[in-house]
């Protein structure tokens, strides 16, 4: 009893030293830094009260070091001044390490005597409140469920696994039909297309071809493209076939040079400048070619889908392209009847003079011949 009433106030004492410590280092961190500390924290160009963050602290030695360092090419560069740099933020640093460490001990410490002062009962909320008994024993049972799950998850993922391979089999299998549908119809197409054929050489439809019972020419001029494609497409040209694209390329400049024809046939007949009703006729024109070229300008777009080469594409066109085109040739027709009607007159009077000139010269032979008449007495 009395030891332990002799014991109590050194307890007292011990944590009331213990407790001045943990102040008077808290007072320190938290009260005034001396004067060259501020003289470090201004260089860095911080708050002198010392409340800058670790990461403010680097940003301001990076920014500085930028402008300081030898090295850096910048006309500010001096190797003094970097060097004071570098010491405050060495100093800046070390503060702050001193500052932070009674605080992270005296966290640590309440850690340590929390996680010791535990209540005995929080051991039994671990294992996911599984189990009865010990802790041996709940952690045995613990551990039977978490190898009965385990085996659930094995079960389950072969189960998925399992229909996962059913469905890409009934994938495959379907694919598999769908192929020989495919096969089984080419191949029937194909049997039906050399029936016809042998059944149109029994009847003599081939006898009319150009060429026929003759061999064919061998293929020399194009090494590089294959002789069997280059005779076939011969045969077919050679006997009427063209391409879908080259038929609708001829429809098209066909039908574009109808409608250039009918405005410059059009344009022509009118006067220039136009009248009024002159005019009135030649938008009513307009109205009906415009049409036409939007159908034009259909089959362009045709055209380009399926031509084979992208240099043999064409353009949509413009009624103001094409009715410009047509003023410019009727201008250029009018010149040129003029020119041919002004050279038809130039001889016309060059064909007139010569006549003159060759009907007044037998006029004065005759003249002549006939004063040498009279003068001799004849």
């Amino acid at each position: 009893m009395s030891s332990s009433l002799l014991l109590s106030p050194w307890r007292r004492g011990f944590h009331h030293g213990r407790l001045l410590l943990l102040s008077s280092r808290r007072f320190n961190s938290d009260g005034r830094i001396s004067r060259s500390l501020q003289e470090s924290y201004k260089v860095l160009q911080l708050p002198a009260e010392g409340c800058s963050s670790p990461a403010e602290v680097r940003a301001a030695y990076l920014r500085l070091a930028k402008l300081y360092h030898p090295d850096c090419g910048e006309p500010t560069a001096n190797a003094r001044l970097f060097a004071r740099v570098e010491e405050a933020y060495r100093a800046v640093l070390a503060h702050q390490s001193k500052t932070r460490q009674p605080d992270g001990a005296t966290e640590d410490d309440d850690e340590d005597k929390s996680r010791g002062n535990a209540l005995q009962h929080r051991h039994y909320l671990s294992y996911e409140g599984v189990g009865s008994g010990t802790p041996s024993q709940r952690e045995r049972q613990y551990r039977q469920v978490r190898v009965d799950r385990a085996a659930e998850q094995v079960l389950s993922y072969r189960q998925r696994e399992h229909e996962r391979a059913a469905a890409d089999g009934a994938l495959a299998e379907r694919d598999a039909r769908q192929r020989s549908h495919k096969i089984k119809i080419t191949q029937a197409v194909e049997r039906l297309v050399e029936d016809l054929i042998q059944e149109s050489m029994a009847r003599g439809d081939f006898r009319n071809l150009s060429g026929a019972g003759k061999p064919l020419n061998k293929f020399q001029h194009n090494p590089y493209a294959d002789p069997m494609t280059h005779n076939l497409n011969r045969i077919l040209i050679d006997n009427g076939y063209q391409p879908p694209w080259v038929v609708m390329q001829r429809d098209i400049r066909e039908g574009a040079a109808r409608v250039r024809t009918r405005l410059l046939e059009a344009r022509a007949q009118l006067g220039d400048p136009m009248t009024p009703a002159e005019r009135r006729h030649w938008e009513r024109l307009c109205g009906a070619v415009e049409e036409e070229l939007a159908k034009l300008n259909k089959m362009v777009d045709d055209y380009n889908l399926i031509v084979p080469m992208l240099s043999m594409q064409m353009v949509h066109f413009s009624l103001a392209r094409e009715a410009a085109r047509a003023q410019r040739v009727a201008e250029q027709r009018r010149a040129e009847l003029l020119q041919v009607r002004q050279e038809e007159r130039e001889r016309r009077k060059e064909e007139k003079k010569r006549a003159n000139a060759a009907g007044r010269t037998p006029a004065k032979r005759r003249g002549l011949v006939s004063w040498m008449q009279s003068l001799l007495g004849y």
